[in-house]
């Protein structure tokens, strides 16, 4: 075996090992050194965890010393200290093959290191916390050899407390260089609940008041502050696409933003990162900081993370538990470890504050419900009326004339122009709003349809006359270009309504009835216009009666119509 040693400087100088990896000087600065070499200041690829986060008097921990498959480690040295000193607790169960336990600072078995032609990426060993005495928090502290010159010391655990109840298992442990660790995942979701919101934490969920414990589509966040004031305990779940996040925002508006977020790393495994955003760009990750007892979570298609830090929230101009924010929540796919844009939000309606625990709503900003109102409103209920009026009823009121043109014509371009113009407000009133391209389907057909529907008023201008020869090209792709725009209208409300009612659905149930009932009597209206073309217009009467049916179910479709778009703006209004 190369020269390698794991060496703790206290009061000799000398560097002295042996290849067997039995460190023989104290271990009371866990130091690792080779022929004076110093080690390296970059973040360790090897990390430092635990299985659970809290441990009892006698109870066996285990603990696991890992790095990527690509990058083993040469050598090792490992101590449970407490928390805050440097004394070594506990001791570690005689390891089998691939590690020794060592006698530091008179302990016998208060440390262990490994053993000669040692080569790995993974070792676990078990650690016994002391059968009495004043227990207090514990920290594991390892040093890593990678080869004979390149080497880490100083790699922390996350803190293990103590508890006199049964210990809680972790999945995730905080490692010192401010990542989380890979290890099995096994806290359920279930633990997550909505129990003492408004009593002891801030919550914030979408739909309002769901509880994670009971409802696997719920979106949920809690925030709880700790009784020195000085740490909170935060808590996400939420179905799972790949990540979650909530954040801390002066508005509600994305952009300059405090964020955590819950989601699978580039290793496929669940971690929390902390970033920040500034303006409308890409949040950027930045240091976990003071972050411990992080726990994972990924069941049964839920996500969930938890963890306490004593970090404070920080965004322009406001910082502090004890101030009030928006809080945020978002949720969308990752790639790689990178999360992408998100493909649903949610934005409480007041600012909170977590040292005053309440139970808030998600809320939509107003602009964003005026833009799905408008939209709602010229494509189902106008848009739909002014091709009704140009298709069945060109016959009623014949002969009648408004500014020289038949009726039915200027009530057609009337209820069309106002389609139009109502469509360019709410075109105008989002993108005002997010300044951003939001990514999805949604403002693909928002912008198709606001293309087509400025084109189709300034192509009708520029028809050829009724008698012209090739007025029938111009009849079918007004009539086509109709369709086409009708149809991109319903799939952008669809997923429009779908980005702001992802949890029971309704509103999308109630958008599913209201295109069904315009469907039927598209149908029954084509059916009756069908038959009194067979049985042509021999008499006046005839022509009457068949233009007074069609006004009829127009009329009956109509009253359908206002009922459904009601019954849709009140759902959005209150969202």
């Amino acid at each position: 075996m190369d020269l390698l040693v794991l060496l703790l400087l206290c009061s000799a100088p000398l560097i002295r090992g042996h290849s067997s990896g039995l460190v023989i000087d104290s271990c009371e600065e866990l130091k690792s050194h080779q022929s004076g070499l110093s080690p390296q200041t970059a973040p360790s690829p090897f990390i430092v965890t635990t299985e659970q986060r809290r441990y009892r008097v006698g109870e066996d921990v285990k603990v696991e010393l890992q790095g990527p498959a690509s990058t083993p480690f040469t050598g090792f040295l490992l101590e449970a200290i407490e928390v805050g000193s440097e004394t070594p607790v506990g001791s570690f169960a005689t390891p089998a093959g691939a590690a020794k336990v060592l006698t530091c600072s008179q302990r016998p078995s208060s440390a262990v290191s490994h053993t000669s032609g040692f080569n790995s990426s993974y070792i676990q060993v078990t650690w016994r916390s002391e059968p009495s005495g004043d227990i207090k928090a514990v920290q594991f502290r390892a040093s890593f050899v990678q080869n004979s010159t390149t080497f880490w010391v100083n790699v922390m655990s996350s803190v293990l407390t103590f508890t006199n109840g049964r210990a809680a298992r972790s999945a995730g442990a905080l490692t010192g260089n401010g990542s989380t660790d890979p290890a099995p995942l096994v806290k359920s979701a279930a633990s997550i609940s909505s129990a003492n919101c408004g009593v002891t934490k801030v919550c914030f969920s979408q739909p309002s008041n769901c509880d994670p414990a009971v409802s696997a589509s719920c979106y949920f966040m809690s925030a709880m502050m700790l009784a020195s004031g000085t740490a909170v305990q935060y808590e996400m779940t939420g179905p799972y696409e790949g990540y979650i996040a909530f954040g801390f925002s002066d508005d509600q508006k994305m952009g300059n933003d405090d964020i955590y977020v819950c989601g699978m790393n580039s290793n496929g495994q669940v971690g929390v990162q902390h970033m920040y955003s500034t303006g409308r760009t890409t949040p950027q990750v930045v240091a976990l900081g003071n972050v411990y007892n992080i726990t994972t979570s990924l069941q049964n298609n839920v996500i969930s993370c938890s963890f306490t830090t004593t970090e404070i929230i920080s965004i322009q101009g406001t910082s502090g538990f004890s101030q009030s924010y928006y809080f945020m929540f978002v949720c969308g796919p990752s790639s790689n470890g990178q999360i992408q844009f998100h493909k649903h939000d949610f934005v409480s309606t007041t600012k909170m504050a977590i040292s005053t625990p309440v139970v808030s709503e998600r809320g939509f900003p107003d602009i964003i419900k005026a833009h799905g109102s408008l939209m709602l409103i010229a494509w189902m209920t106008t848009g739909t009326l002014g091709m009704m009026v140009a298709r069945y009823l060109k016959t009623m009121a014949k002969g009648t004339t408004m500014c020289n043109k038949d009726l039915w014509f200027v009530v057609h371009v009337g209820v069309m122009l106002l389609t139009v113009a109502a469509t360019i407000i709410a075109f105008i009133l989002i993108f005002a709003h997010t300044r951003d391209w939001s990514g999805g389907a949604h403002p693909v057909l928002g912008c198709l349809v606001m293309i087509l529907s400025f084109f189709q008023p300034i192509v009708a201008m520029l028809r050829c006359g009724p008698q012209h020869h090739l007025r029938y090209l111009f009849n079918t792709s007004h009539f086509l270009n109709a369709v086409i725009i009708k149809s991109l209208a319903v799939g952008a409300i669809f997923t429009g309504l779908n980005l702001i009612d992802s949890s029971d659905g309704w509103l999308m149930k109630v958008m599913g009835g209201f295109l069904a009932w315009e469907a039927l009597f598209y149908i029954m209206l084509e059916v009756h216009n069908g038959k009194s073309k067979e049985k042509g217009s021999a008499t006046v009467e005839v022509e009457s009666e068949s233009v007074k049916i069609d006004g009829l179910l127009i009329g009956l479709f109509f009253l359908g119509n206002i009922c459904f778009l009601v019954a849709l703006l009140v759902g959005i209004g209150v969202k």
